[in-house]
């Protein structure tokens, strides 16, 4: 059972303001790249399938995530809804980072999440591909954290 400081609003079912409220509050806290804060948006048994990795609990979220920004660095991430009914919603995203040698990469995806009644994520399933860009290429260039509000959209940069 969930304590109230466990709920996560907005909660479903999913109108298309509350899914695309949703989808911007998951932009947000990956954003800030801190696993510990993003973890606790999902239900303690909550299940990944995060490109062939199969994880469950926070703990394994916790420790995906850390090994991801370890190596993803200056990771920028925009999300936004595809699509939702009931308790799930769909997202596509893209995301640019670096590796520690310097190569730039935007990695390109789709996500499909079921929530439970208090609001966390207690199903993730992503599809996730890289592509190499120049650093000259990159679209994301906002101080790390929070996307700005005036920001242009996947849609609107044409991914």
């Amino acid at each position: 059972m969930h304590s109230k400081s466990e709920s996560r609003p907005p909660l479903p079912p999913f109108t298309l303001d509350t899914a695309t409220q949703k989808v911007r509050m998951g932009e947000d806290a990956w954003n800030t790249r801190d696993p510990k804060s993003v973890s606790m948006a999902y239900s303690s048994d909550s299940r990944w399938r995060n490109r062939a990795e199969f994880l469950e609990g926070r703990d394994a979220i916790v420790a995906f995530l850390t090994r991801k920004w370890q190596r993803e660095l200056d990771y920028r991430l925009v999300k936004e809804l595809w699509g939702f009914r009931d308790n799930r919603i769909a997202v596509r995203f893209a995301y640019e980072s670096h590796d520690d040698s310097g190569n730039w990469f935007r990695s390109y995806g789709n996500e499909y999440w079921e929530f439970d009644e208090h609001g966390l994520m207690r199903v993730r399933f992503a599809s996730i591909n890289d592509a190499p860009i120049k650093e000259s290429d990159r679209k994301y260039c906002w101080p790390l954290g929070r996307r700005p509000d005036d920001h242009p959209t996947l849609s609107e940069l044409g991914f």
